[in-house]
């Protein structure tokens, strides 16, 4: 799509890598390429845990993820947590701790979903040179470097039904590169942090199909946390849901 309609993009991309110092080539080549890398993981961490622990594990993974991400970008990018956010974070831990009574495993592949995707939002947050949407592309194919030795034992017959590629296109477009671009956009003009509220639509929705579609079990200590959790959430965006009235005057 990029060489097709977007040939001038690529052109002034090349133009402005070239014009780079050689440290700042380096850093950018390195943080693309770290991000195809950290969203390998990521998928094949949650695709793993959807399929062999629980929809419940996978979709807390990508609940908890803004939280981890403004812990990292706390620490890493100096961004600064206002009260509200601390108090989550520490109720999160909290939540975390009491599901871990429940399922220590189900915690464990929860977080490392998290801090997969954390990290890539923490990453991505510093590599401005290249086009957001050429460096996704560029993080694709990283993705099919990494993945390709693996096809020759893990590969399959064609599928040759038309429903399997209409259901192909609505999750690789509407589902994947959407999303993914939409991410790395929002990183150049807002916060990491901010930027990772955006993730919660997608484990409420796979809560949901969990709890009502799929049937899955849930005990009173995971819905403990699982309301703690939600309660963090809230806390979270709390000047978002409910802006201050006065200082919204003031502006």
């Amino acid at each position: 799509m990029n060489v097709v309609f977007r040939k001038k993009q690529i052109k002034k991309n090349i133009q402005t890598f070239k014009a780079l110092p050689k440290a700042q080539k380096k850093s950018t080549l390195g943080l693309t390429i770290l991000g195809g890398a950290l969203l390998t993981f990521n998928w094949f961490i949650f695709i793993y845990v959807i399929n062999h622990v629980s929809i419940q594990a996978g979709s807390f993974g990508y609940l908890i993820c803004p939280i981890v991400t403004t812990v990292l970008a706390f620490f890493i990018l100096k961004e600064r947590l206002n009260k509200w956010q601390q108090a989550s974070i520490f109720i999160s831990i909290i939540a975390c701790l009491i599901l871990g009574f429940n399922s220590l495993k189900d915690v464990y592949f929860s977080l490392l979903i998290a801090l997969t995707y954390a990290s890539y939002l923490i990453s991505q947050r510093k590599n401005k040179v290249f086009d957001s949407f050429i460096s996704l592309n560029i993080q694709l194919l990283v993705m099919v470097v990494i993945l390709a030795p693996f096809y020759p034992a893990y590969s399959q017959a064609v599928p040759t039904e038309g429903i399997f590629y209409i259901c192909l296109f609505f999750l690789v477009v509407l589902f994947t590169v959407i999303p993914l671009y939409l991410n790395l956009y929002s990183l150049t003009g807002i916060s990491s942090s901010a930027v990772g509220i955006l993730i919660y639509i997608n484990p409420l929705i796979n809560f949901m199909l969990a709890f009502f579609y799929f049937k899955e079990q849930v005990s009173s200590t995971q819905l403990i946390g699982y309301f703690i959790i939600f309660c963090s959430v809230i806390l979270f965006n709390k000047q978002v849901l409910f802006p201050d009235k006065k200082l919204k005057a003031m502006q």
